[in-house]
């Protein structure tokens, strides 16, 4: 997968000028203009109903915006496109089917639609197995069970085995382990960041938690009340650096941004 990556610095995706509403309502975005660069980080936080889900939903080409236009990997976005993984809060496991094939199954689908979404492959093949990627996120010894017979934090893992098997370059998160108690949850939001790191994604997390977009994004944005038109922006470099949980930083981060967000909701 490294021979096909481009030099980190590069811009991976840019919302410019994105205006989008639901029917007549006020807009969720109006004139919003955003971009993150390759292998970045970011997290997403804001109150309810502020568009995190669908700022997601746009870069994943699942809604289109009504004005302006979402560009990722320097083309204009149109449709889904196979290079972008989606892992939601609610795991998307088929109940029917074990592990290994739900792991297995973006691979099948790949397999006959093509990397480009519209054609049959040629010559394309996964970096690496489902055997690996069951052995990378601890699956092993649960292959063959089935998701109801699972804990959270393994259905999580499996979801994202599933979307990581296909080679993403840009990973977007909604919400993946509000659901998950403190310990799993915390353990794998660490998994992430090794992942992230080993296959240079580029990350975006939307959470409603603040403790884990600081413990996650280097770099965060915040969302206000509907209509949104300037991204609001932090730096956190220290996210994901040893220790930085306990630090003093983390902790006036988390404070600065729950002061921030009070604003919204008063």
């Amino acid at each position: 997968m490294a021979g096909r990556l481009k030099p980190p610095g590069l811009i991976m995706f840019t919302l410019r000028n994105v205006t989008f509403r639901h029917g007549c309502q006020t807009p969720i975005f109006d004139g919003f203009s955003w971009h993150a660069s390759r292998g970045e980080r970011w997290a997403v936080l804001g109150p309810s109903g502020c568009g995190k889900t669908t700022l997601l939903t746009l870069l994943a080409g699942l809604q289109m915006p009504t004005d302006g236009q979402v560009m990722v990997d320097s083309q204009p976005l149109t449709r889904p496109r196979p290079q972008t993984g989606l892992i939601l809060q609610d795991y998307g496991l088929l109940p029917w089917a074990s592990v290994r094939e739900n792991v297995d199954l973006g691979l099948k689908v790949r397999h006959f639609y093509g990397q480009d979404g519209r054609h049959t492959p040629e010559g394309w093949s996964p970096v690496q197995t489902v055997n690996s990627w069951l052995e990378r996120l601890g699956l092993a010894a649960v292959a063959g069970q089935y998701p109801a017979q699972l804990s959270g934090g393994q259905r999580q893992r499996t979801a994202i085995a599933r979307t990581l098997i296909l080679q993403p370059d840009l990973l977007l998160m909604d919400e993946p382990f509000s659901s998950l108690d403190a310990l799993t949850r915390e353990d794998l939001q660490s998994l992430t960041l090794e992942l992230c790191a080993e296959h240079h994604l580029t990350l975006v997390l939307v959470t409603h938690a603040i403790e884990e977009a600081v413990a996650v994004g280097s770099r965060i944005l915040l969302l206000g009340q509907p209509p949104n038109r300037q991204p609001r922006l932090l730096e956190n470099p220290g996210a994901g650096q040893p220790g930085f949980r306990a630090s003093a930083i983390y902790q006036a981060m988390c404070q600065a941004i729950r002061t921030e967000l009070s604003h919204e909701t008063a």
